[in-house]
């Protein structure tokens, strides 16, 4: 009986240095995207549909051609699919707009956004139940994003953006609808395969940013002076991109999404990091006190409690259930 218990906490630990390590990568990815899209946007491209175009295409065509290889059976609906890749590619298309107008500090920090609004939605269509703590942190979290808010319009004129305000609003935006994607896949990745989900992520992603493209940006494509100096970041945009998709539904479905939430705490550090050394500019001192709002609430929110596994249970019930009902 020792024994068994013993080897259990070994596999419990294993799995979340596991998860830990993920998440890391995942972090990194997320910093090295935002860091590209600033880049571009410093650079004069003005084109944040195509910059997510080329991934969805990757994602269709690697895992289409895995898709196809299996035979696999299609469990999903498409229409579920389509909403589901219209949701992600507005909220690229809002973050890497927000790049053209305030920093990527603000980008990153205001990302947090999206876990009171993943809560909301976990709680109204999972039925998930959150203890006062997790609220609490929650509201530690709303207090940092207003404290970035306050600190672009305080800093504003020197923090390297043409609109700081602008560019926060567009970044909740994109947060918000995020969160709707975040939820979603989570609900796909229990219920379905991964490799379909990303195949027609893709697939759905591609044709709506397509159609997106040449309504809106394809004045702006033409306007484009192509060089190395625009299609090297425009290419490391793409491959982070991809592994970004790829790696997440990983981490969600081995881990969940408080991990997720956790790692990309340290994407706000790195965030930070670039802002000082790459970009050479002054960070406003409420930035230090957003994010160690933002970390307290964070840290807060991913705590484990005594009834979290029996939770975790009853939400895999009525994720069954709905699965077996919708797909």
């Amino acid at each position: 009986m020792v024994m068994n218990v013993s080897f259990e906490e070994i596999e419990t630990k294993k799995k979340t240095l596991t998860g830990l390590g993920l998440g890391q990568i995942l972090s990194l990815l997320s910093t090295c995207v935002v860091y590209s899209s600033s880049e571009l946007a410093r650079k004069g491209v003005n084109a944040p549909t195509t910059q997510s175009f080329i991934s969805y295409m990757l994602l269709a065509i690697v895992y289409g051609g895995i898709m196809l290889y299996r035979r696999q059976t299609i469990k999903g609906k498409w229409y579920h699919y389509c909403l589901f890749a219209l949701a992600d590619v507005e909220a690229n298309y809002l973050m890497v707009k927000a790049n053209q107008y305030t920093p990527i500090t603000s980008v990153m920090l205001l990302d947090c956004w999206a876990i009171p609004c993943v809560l909301v939605l976990t709680f109204v269509f999972l039925k998930t139940k959150y203890s006062l703590m997790k609220i609490s942190g929650v509201a530690l979290c709303i207090i940092g994003v207003v404290m970035v808010v306050f600190s672009d319009v305080h800093a504003g004129y020197r923090a390297g953006g043409s609109n700081p305000v602008k560019g926060d609003i567009l970044v909740i935006a994109g947060a918000t609808l995020y969160a709707v994607s975040n939820t979603t896949e989570e609900f796909f990745v229990k219920n379905a395969s991964t490799v379909e989900l990303m195949t027609f992520m893709g697939f759905f992603g591609a044709i709506i940013s397509a159609i997106q493209i040449g309504i809106f940006e394809r004045g702006e494509l033409k306007g484009i002076e192509w060089s190395a100096e625009t299609a090297f970041p425009f290419l490391r945009f793409t491959v982070t991109m991809f592994l970004s998709y790829s790696l997440l539904p990983v981490l969600l479905k081995s881990n969940g999404s408080a991990m997720f939430t956790l790692s990309l705490l340290t994407s706000d550090m790195w965030a930070v990091l670039i802002r000082i050394f790459a970009y050479h500019e002054k960070v406003d001192w409420l930035y230090y006190l957003a994010f160690g709002t933002t970390a307290i609430g964070l840290i807060i929110y991913s705590m484990k409690e005594k009834d979290e596994e029996e939770q975790k249970d009853e939400q895999r019930k009525l994720l069954d259930e709905e699965g077996g009902e919708e797909i």
